[in-house]
């Protein structure tokens, strides 16, 4: 009896662990595109959502709580609250719907009621990086946007992306300058947003033709690398290693020129990179796929190799998900692209054109713009997921 009790004692902790890491449903309900959605409440079997609200062209982001309850969603220009209607104060945005990632949500560190939503104006214009506040205590529980429009530097990109300090707590949030090769991290901690930003002069210069504001930037789910996509004139994809505790960049590897592109993605174990072009004026739609773990920045560019194309003219965002595949947005269409094994080498990764059916609803060019960091830890996709659609 005494064994058993032992036993018992010492598997609670694991658990607890257990439990606590299933209930991590920050990334479950997805709203996108021409009034799209996901839910991933059962991981092995995503369904879409008929109910939302929204369109965006391009950008968006949606935040749940631990436990998978939808707490607000926005394209940038408008907030809506859980109950998909517009959140008090929550219009005349400074975002923009058609920028490539025009929205982020963070909670604010050490206050469990307050959000920032960070917006992104559209190839570079006027309104640049802007901040909002949202108090989820108001209007009981709805929310309302209790400060908007705060702008934080103009002129940047179209990228935003964020990920966790060293010290578990805070978060840098990151994007680039317009016309510069400077990435801008900002530190937001329970003081606040620190407003002179840490910066790191690398990479290309995104510069010319405003088509090169366009493209992803993501961040491995640890946070220990960042991949930028520059759609034309610059048309490249690029990896940084980022350092979580000072927010200083230092360039990996150039992987080279990609015409349009757009999406980029990391495996959930971080060892794989996947980045979407569509050709010049689109048409070309493909996917490529980069192994970060063949050793030197040569042997990483060699590794590269086409693992999908898609039927649609154009493709968009690449998004992993809380069942540890990646979603691929194909522009106009009634069905995602997945790509349902992305740890795997090659084209053992699987990818499906028809990967999920959204319904009646369609997706444009973005995903949800979730932070690598409600990745962390996934499950390898079993085969039972693999073989579910």
């Amino acid at each position: 009896m005494m064994k058993r009790l032992k036993k018992l004692l010492l598997l609670l902790p694991l658990g607890l662990l257990a439990l606590t890491a299933s209930a991590q449903k920050e990334a479950i309900n997805w709203y996108f595109g021409q009034n799209a959605g996901l839910s991933f409440a059962d991981p092995f079997k995503p369904e879409p959502l008929k109910d939302g609200k929204m369109f965006s062209e391009e950008g968006c982001a949606v935040l749940s709580d631990a436990l998978g309850n939808l707490l607000f969603y926005s394209n940038g220009m408008q907030v809506w609250n859980r109950n998909k209607q517009i959140m008090a104060n929550g219009d005349s945005l400074k975002g923009h719907e058609s920028s490539t990632q025009s929205a982020l949500i963070l909670p604010k560190p050490g206050a469990s009621h307050l959000y920032y939503l960070f917006t992104t104006d559209f190839q570079g214009q006027s309104h640049g990086l802007q901040y909002h506040l949202i108090d989820l205590s108001r209007n009981g529980g709805l929310g309302e946007v209790v400060s908007k429009n705060n702008l934080m530097f103009a002129p940047v990109t179209e990228k935003l992306t964020a990920i966790r300090h060293r010290n578990g707590r805070d978060y840098w949030v990151i994007t680039h300058r317009w016309n510069s090769s400077a990435f801008y991290a900002y530190l937001v901690s329970p003081d606040g947003i620190t407003f002179k930003p840490v910066e790191s002069h690398l990479g290309s210069i995104h510069a010319g033709d405003n088509g090169a504001t366009i493209g992803y930037m993501k961040a491995s789910p640890t946070g220990n690398k960042l991949a930028v996509a520059t759609w034309a004139a610059v048309n490249k994809i690029e990896v940084f290693d980022f350092n979580n505790e000072n927010g200083k960049l230092a360039l990996a590897v150039d992987l080279g020129k990609f015409d349009e592109a757009y999406g980029v993605e990391f495996s959930p174990d971080g060892t794989k990179l996947y980045g979407g072009k569509n050709g010049i004026a689109g048409g070309e739609a493909r996917i490529f796929q980069f192994d970060l773990s063949a050793g030197t920045p040569d042997a990483i560019i060699h590794s590269g190799k086409q693992v999908a194309r898609s039927m649609s003219r154009k493709i968009g965002a690449l998004q992993l998900a809380p069942d540890g595949r990646i979603y691929v947005a194909r522009n106009a269409s009634t069905w995602l692209g997945v790509i349902r094994n992305p740890n795997a080498l090659g084209e053992a990764c699987d990818y499906k054109d028809a990967g999920i059916s959204l319904g009646k609803q369609k997706s444009a060019l973005g995903l949800p713009n979730f932070p690598g960091f409600y990745f962390q830890n996934l499950p390898q996709p079993s085969s039972a997921i693999n073989s579910a659609k």
